[in-house]
């Protein structure tokens, strides 16, 4: 199978909007679009039935209706459906060791519209073997496009600790593609001896950003030689990695946080980094699985 973006489609304005970013996505890298939705009621093809007694009619609709509208902004893209027998989560999951990313729509948690809610996405996000994009629907709620990114930058938020390899390869590539900024970001919780009667001490610190500073400029350099065109910020933010990562992804286009890949769980489960992103970001979230 040629490399392509998988997106599932229930309908929903959030399933849309994350079409329509997936098509861009798919554009961009010059990847097929697939479109994925699964019902389990899904019946073989039935032959010069009715629609109203056509038990596929509105699954095949939601597909079409997709294709036509997506094949419409992108005349050159390669766009398929998929329709398949099966419930939502298994077929992504199945989907995603086929794709090079599955994006998803996430939808306002009322009322506080800052969090995404999802019952099938974050079994997606936490087991996938691929990385796993959720974009939140337009404010207007109609999902026919989420907001354009222009030239917003992407973040990636590293731990300095452990292979990255994935993540960043797909937070350069990602900014190659769109011929925007990358910046990347660390944030470390200060320790207890950094702590003095009068407040902060700033030699505790100055020492503990130096040192993260080196260890992220090794972490970094293969990859600004390997992507020599891509501008590249990097941070070292003296608080909670959750609480600056979020807030370095003001005004980003896309926050890329990784996941640590292990074996299934009985409940799904995300580090703390990835929870925040996925909660409080504006912005379009990838999580990539790595070792």
């Amino acid at each position: 199978m040629d490399p392509v973006v998988t997106v599932g489609l229930d309908g929903s304005p959030e399933s849309l909007a994350a079409a329509h970013w997936a098509a861009e996505e798919a554009d961009r890298r010059g990847l097929t679009l697939r479109l994925l939705h699964a019902w389990p009621l899904l019946v073989p093809e039935p032959s010069r039935v009715p629609a109203e007694m056509d038990q596929n009619y509105w699954a095949r609709r939601i597909v079409h209706k997709a294709r036509a509208e997506l094949q419409r902004r992108h005349p050159g893209l390669s766009v398929v459906g998929s329709l398949v027998a099966d419930d939502a989560q298994h077929a992504l999951l199945r989907a995603a060791s086929e794709s090079e990313m599955v994006v998803l729509g996430s939808r306002g948690l009322v009322p506080v519209e800052s969090f995404f809610l999802g019952d099938i996405s974050l079994p997606v996000v936490a087991r996938s073997e691929r990385p796993v994009v959720l974009v939140r629907a337009p404010a207007d709620g109609h999902g026919t496009r989420p907001e354009p990114a222009g030239k917003a930058g992407v973040v990636v938020a590293l731990k300095l600790h452990g292979p990255c390899d994935g993540l960043l390869e797909f937070a350069f590539t990602d900014a190659a593609a769109r011929r925007v900024p990358l910046r990347a970001v660390h944030g470390q919780s200060l320790p207890v001896a950094a702590y003095a009667p009068w407040g902060v001490d700033h030699d505790v610190t100055e020492e503990i950003a130096q040192d993260a500073r080196k260890r992220l400029d090794q972490v970094l350099r293969p990859w600004r030689d390997r992507f020599p065109r891509v501008e590249v910020d990097d941070r070292i933010v003296l608080e909670s990695p959750a609480k600056a990562v979020v807030g370095a992804a003001h005004g980003a286009g896309l926050l890329v946080v990784g996941r640590r890949e292990h074996h299934p769980a009985p409940a799904p489960h995300l580090g703390p980094v990835a929870q925040a992103a996925i909660h409080h970001a504006h912005c379009p979230v990838a999580v990539v699985p790595h070792t």
